[in-house]
């Protein structure tokens, strides 16, 4: 790692990035790209304090890199009483009876979506049913017809890579706006319908919710609904899949799994610590600040690295290894703003869908566990994961017991 010639922007760190936290956090816990002036950390306790002290280091960077394909400011750029409200009628959407009603529906999706690979006995779970069902419960949440989910789909595949590239070219950031304008133009007219003729779906719930006494402005609502798409689709798919990933690479634990379905909640625990989907999360330096003796200057940006800080043996025992008994996770916060594992962020920002990002893989993996009975690689896959921002499989092609009617 002293080699100045290494980069987290090569080819080879993106291959295979895990080989190198130990290294990055032992040798280089302040890693510096000059080709775009950052800073990398990847020691827990750096990353943690870094998203705890939302004075010192803000979100400032999501001006650039957000707000021009959320068509407005994020959740995550707002401060005060401005982000406590609008943050408490988002999560008011995914709790209470509305998070009852999406999980029935998260069931009814999944049944739907998997009905046509069980006599087949063979199931790509990223693209045929991981993607396709993040998209749709999450359609379902907002109140937008599900039969637009591929349109919508390839819009915010366009947002997703102005998000999470590092760098852009001119002709792949006019693609990603153009993705951005053609989702404002499909969601305006629908948020102007909700104004009018209110349901109880979540944009409905904002188009009347106020802030300060005033309604939210259709760019305001334009925003957050994107923001909603983008926060409940991109980590979802690779979450399952990851999980399963694992539990097929360490067969005795899925068979306890299968004996003790109360496990489910820390098995998805520790696939989010074991492997993030959320690999990098953006601040800017307020102030200069020390790390490892390095000095930060004001302004500069700064990437936390997830991946890293969740593998960092001064926060976790033997964090190389995936253990669903592990007991330092502690299950029951590992949803929460206590997780020590920072998939989901920590602090004022936290990710606002954890809730039903459990609810929502808790559903489907119940469901698909005693399914995808004898659950093995299909004959010929070769594993690989994409992604240096979010990171996930490319696909994950299955065998198992075909499953026939009756």
């Amino acid at each position: 790692m002293g080699d100045s010639r290494f980069s987290v922007l090569s080819a080879d760190f993106a291959a295979a990035p895990y080989q190198y936290f130990a290294r990055l956090r032992e040798q280089s816990p302040v890693h510096y790209e000059p080709a775009i002036d950052s800073y990398f950390l990847s020691r827990h306790q750096d990353v943690k304090r870094v998203l705890t002290d939302h004075e010192a280091f803000t979100t400032e960077t999501l001006q650039v890199r957000a707000e021009p394909v959320m068509r407005g400011p994020v959740l995550a750029q707002m401060t005060g009483a401005e982000h406590t409200a609008k943050r408490s009628i988002v999560v008011r959407g995914f709790t209470g009876q509305a998070l009852q009603d999406q999980i029935r529906a998260i069931h009814t999706n999944a049944a739907e979506l998997l009905a046509p690979f069980l006599p087949q006995g063979r199931v790509d779970l990223v693209h045929d049913f991981g993607r396709p069902l993040a998209v749709h419960v999450t359609l379902d949440v907002l109140g937008l017809d599900r039969k637009d989910w591929r349109q919508v789909t390839t819009w915010l595949g366009g947002v997703g890579e102005f998000i999470t590239s590092i760098a852009l070219a001119p002709e792949r950031r006019r693609h990603c706006l153009d993705c951005a304008e053609q989702l404002e133009a499909y969601l305006v007219p629908v948020i102007e319908q909700r104004r009018r003729h209110p349901g109880a779906d979540l944009i409905s719930t904002l188009c009347t919710a106020e802030f300060d006494g005033i309604a939210m402005s259709n760019r305001d609502v334009t925003a957050l609904v994107i923001n909603v798409l983008v926060a409940a689709v991109e980590p979802a798919d690779k979450t399952l899949a990851l999980l399963f990933k694992h539990l097929i690479d360490h067969p005795e634990q899925l068979a306890q799994l299968r004996e003790n379905p109360a496990l489910l909640p820390a098995a998805i625990a520790e696939t989010l610590r074991y492997t993030p989907p959320v690999q990098l999360i953006p601040r800017q330096a307020g102030k200069d600040a020390v790390f490892a003796g390095t000095v930060v200057p004001a302004g500069a940006t700064v990437f936390c690295m997830i991946g890293a800080a969740n593998r960092d043996p001064d926060a976790f025992t033997a964090p190389e290894s995936f253990d669903i008994h592990r007991p330092d996770l502690g299950t029951a916060r590992s949803f929460t703003a206590a997780a020590q594992h920072l998939a989901f962020g920590t602090g004022l920002h936290q990710c606002v869908g954890a809730a039903f990002a459990r609810a929502e893989i808790e559903t489907v993996a119940a469901m698909l566990l005693p399914l995808l009975d004898q659950v093995r690689y299909s004959p010929g896959f070769h594993y690989r994961e994409t992604g240096l921002y979010t990171r996930g499989p490319a696909s994950l092609c299955l065998d198992f017991t075909p499953v026939h009617d009756g």
